[in-house]
């Protein structure tokens, strides 16, 4: 269950969220009194609810916004109690002064801003004895095993407990609470109104999670990578699980890159089945992978990882996803010799992406010219994939078939910049732009504007995730819900 956090400064508004909230599913409202500006009124809030309530009144300590005294306080929390509040929030230290009464359950409660602490069981031990009915944790997670110890917390606990660490690093606890048992996690109304470090929205965890259909077989995936919170592939693969009806859940770990070793240690402990690896994780992580794809010994980068009888195995698909979808471009697949064969090539970029769109080419028989804003980036991969490296000022001196940008140039939101100028594009080149968040880059703008034969990101990146999907779950993917997700996040093409 999940249980939406409502902070609003007036009643009026507090009420109106509630019942609109109800009416798109939700089962459980958090009242957040100490954000209201005017004298709380309970009776008001609390009359004819659409849906139980969870009453809180947090003082500034704990992250809230409560500044009148302590008795004041303590006075609106035995009110809500009297009123019949179905749960009401009460801090460890005042728990012991407020009575129960009623059939008003208690939720005991422990914040920490800064850290997770080591004693994380003794903490729930001593919320569990001051009689507690739910016993609530939520402190901030500094590294990703902090998730880790966590849910183990909460799988362990004899009481309904909700455990959850806050920050971006800790969004997977406030998913996989639910694989957890806890009797449910947190949400806020609206994504740019969070209540709490790293809280999702409502809608983030119904739409996109699915979260009421989380349970303790939930197999789970997801995307490492630092950052990650602008990465879509949680709404792509997770629309692909329940179009499927695979039970299953796609999270998203960031994972600072020295925490990648202990990460793979916890693997195990969080039921990940499969991974994407992204930047910068794509290259460092074979170092764990006793078995890869023979592609991956040859670009040397792996973007998908997965646990097949307790042992992770690399692949990249990124490799067939780029060459499946320049290809396309001059034909049907599976010509013979590969329509690349032979075509003058220019890849932008030195990243993991450039890794595999060379060696794809090279495979294919092209000729590939690498510049990159680092020199010595593009010298190493022109060696290993028998290309020639140009400096990144010298980029437009040359006569090319084939535009490939691997940079973040143009991505969102520097949308107004472009790797390659425009008045040195011509008609008869292929230009491809891997970005995909813009489909419509101002690079593929211009392109098409000149007459090029255009090849979006969308396409590479819809392709190397149902490639990912497959190895996941051995099913084909519903690539026409992943491409409509995804084009629907991020807007529609402007010609």
């Amino acid at each position: 269950m999940i249980c939406v956090s409502i902070g609003r400064s007036r009643h009026k508004h507090m009420l109106l969220e509630h019942r609109d909230l109800v009416s798109r599913g939700a089962k459980l409202v958090e009242l957040r009194l100490d954000y209201l500006s005017s004298r709380v009124n309970l009776p008001r809030l609390l009359a004819e609810r659409p849906s139980p309530v969870v009453v809180t009144c947090r003082r500034e300590q704990d992250g809230g916004k409560f500044t009148g005294t302590e008795e004041q306080r303590l006075m609106v929390l035995r009110e809500a109690i009297v009123a019949g509040a179905d749960y009401v929030d009460l801090e460890e230290d005042i728990a012991g002064d407020v009575r129960r009464y009623g059939k008003t359950k208690r939720v005991v409660s422990y914040h920490n801003f800064r850290n997770t602490p080591d004693d994380l069981n003794e903490i729930a031990g001593r919320l569990a004895a001051l009689d507690a009915d739910i016993v609530k944790l939520a402190t901030m997670a500094n590294r990703p095993h902090d998730n880790v110890r966590m849910l183990e917390m909460v799988s362990a606990s004899k009481l309904p407990t909700v455990g959850m660490c806050m920050g971006d690093i800790g969004t997977p606890s406030r998913i996989l609470c639910a694989r957890a048992g806890a009797p449910f996690t947190y949400a806020t109304f609206h994504h740019e109104r969070a209540l709490a470090p790293g809280q999702l929205s409502f809608q983030q965890m119904q739409d996109t999670y699915r979260y009421e259909s989380i349970g303790q077989k939930t197999a789970v995936y997801g995307v490492i990578a630092d950052p990650v919170a602008h990465s879509l592939s949680p709404q792509i693969h997770n629309a692909a699980f329940g179009e499927r009806g695979v039970d299953a859940v796609y999270v998203p770990f960031r994972v600072p890159a020295d925490d990648l070793k202990q990460f793979f240690e916890d693997v195990p402990k969080l039921g990940v089945r499969g991974l994407s690896v992204t930047i910068p994780h794509k290259e460092a992580i074979a170092a764990f992978l006793k078995k890869v794809d023979p592609a991956v010994k040859g670009i040397s980068a792996v973007n998908t990882v997965v646990w097949r009888d307790g042992e992770p195995v690399g692949y990249n698909t990124d490799y067939k996803a780029a060459m499946d979808s320049l290809e396309q471009s001059f034909g049907p697949l599976g010509q013979q010799p590969s329509p690349l064969a032979g075509k003058r090539v220019l890849v932008l970029g030195a990243g993991g992406v450039c890794r595999a769109v060379l060696y794809g080419l090279q495979k294919r028989g092209a000729k590939t010219t690498i510049a990159s804003r680092t020199r010595d980036r593009a010298n190493e991969l022109a060696a290993a994939f028998g290309a020639r490296a140009v400096d990144w000022n010298a980029r437009h001196n040359g006569d090319y078939d084939i535009l490939v940008n691997g940079t973040p140039i143009g991505m969102h939101p520097n949308v107004d910049e472009s790797p390659f100028l425009r008045s040195y594009l011509t008609p008869h080149m292929t230009v491809f732009d891997t970005v995909y968040n813009p489909e419509s880059t101002l690079l593929i703008k211009e392109a098409r504007d000149h007459g090029c034969k255009i090849v979006t990101g969308v396409e590479m990146f819809i392709r190397q995730a149902a490639l990912q999907f497959f190895l996941f779950t051995g099913q084909e993917a519903p690539t026409d819900v992943m491409r409509d997700t995804l084009k629907r996040i991020i807007g529609p093409v402007k010609y």
